[in-house]
């Protein structure tokens, strides 16, 4: 397979957000251009860019796209326009709390503006500053999580928590990508990750990209991978954390949290504080995005199940902080009981 350059995720540049379009791989590597407001909103509604820190800073440098939008307006017509891209770009992915700190960010600098010019640069310095910060996070949140990985190490991952799920860096994949930086062998047993494949299509291809050995299994195999002791640890990402340490992540999480604890192995989430949201003071207080049926009885246009029927199909589902046996962030290893914040 030939090698491309997978990284930046995501980037601003000639008036437009540029994304890596995650719904292409690992068939085709195309970087597209997001000219507009609606544009944006429809690449982080259909996954074409995705992973919690990445719509964050997608949806940050929307708010630049809707302000070349509205660039004749006055200033207070400039701010209509802004607070209606927020809200139109705040509602394309409800649980993954990234996108609305990124754009309660930008908000912030349009809200106090006084005049246009100097709102341009405001928001174009704050947009730039979360893609740093991103990428800052992600360097120190991985070099944590490496610390937890020995050489030969077999790890499970679930979904997709590479460079492609962030701005740059990665979070649970990142940290194995960071453990083999330092000359480590670890072996990746991705799940493949129902209904849309981005364990198979996304974290397969990020560990060829890098030569980093990788197995691909269904999640129905994930309970007699555990049980047969092949695996060190077990990799996830986080939407959302909620203050008590319970995580939204993509659904199929709490079941391998489940089998990793009657398994014995230890269960890793690696985010950002980003994504701690600690107005939630438990996982019952996170909202779950539910997704459109036909992701999940049909792929690739080709029906899967008898037409009619209905079906269930949670983006995310909750693991409650006692299963996690550490979450990573850029400020260290946490173990339980976990406070991250007092709730209020």
């Amino acid at each position: 397979m030939a090698r491309v350059e997978p990284l930046p995720t995501v980037r601003f540049a000639d008036g437009s957000v540029r994304i890596i379009d995650q719904t292409l791989l690992p068939s085709r590597y195309e970087i597209v251009s997001l000219a507009t407001v609606a544009l944006v909103c429809e690449a982080i509604r259909s996954l074409r860019v995705r992973g919690a820190p990445a719509i964050g800073i997608a949806g940050a440098y929307g708010i630049l796209v809707a302000l070349l939008e509205a660039r004749t307006k006055s200033l207070r017509e400039l701010c209509e326009c802004l607070a209606d891209a927020t809200r139109r770009i705040g509602a394309t992915r409800p649980t993954a709390v990234n996108l609305s700190w990124a754009l309660d960010r930008m908000r912030s600098v349009w809200e106090n503006a006084t005049e246009g010019r100097a709102m341009v640069d405001a928001l174009a310095h704050e947009a730039d500053a979360i893609l740093a910060e991103d990428l800052s996070m992600s360097a120190a949140m991985t070099s944590h999580g490496a610390t937890l990985l020995r050489s030969a190490d077999a790890v499970l991952t679930h979904c997709n928590t590479g460079g492609l799920a962030t701005g740059g860096g990665g979070t649970a994949l990142g940290a194995v990508f960071a453990a083999v930086g330092e000359g480590r062998r670890i072996h990746v047993f991705a799940n493949e990750t129902r209904p849309l494949l981005q364990g198979a299509r996304l974290t397969a291809w990020e560990c060829a990209q890098r030569g980093v050995p990788v197995t691909v299994l269904v999640e129905g195999a994930a309970a007699s991978l555990l049980a047969s002791g092949r695996v060190a640890s077990v990799w996830v990402g986080a939407d959302r954390i909620a203050a008590n340490g319970d995580v939204a992540n993509k659904v199929g999480t709490l079941g391998l949290a489940v089998l990793a604890r009657r398994a014995g192995v230890p269960f890793y989430v690696v985010a950002p504080s980003s994504s701690i949201d600690t107005s939630r003071a438990s996982g019952a207080d996170i909202p779950i995005e539910h997704r459109p049926h036909d992701e999940v009885i049909r792929f690739g246009g080709v029906a899967t199940a008898p037409e009619g029927i209905d079906a269930y199909n949670p983006a995310f589902d909750v693991t409650p902080a006692e299963l996690i046996d550490a979450i990573v962030t850029e400020r260290g290893v946490h173990r339980p009981p976990y406070h991250f914040a007092r709730v209020g």
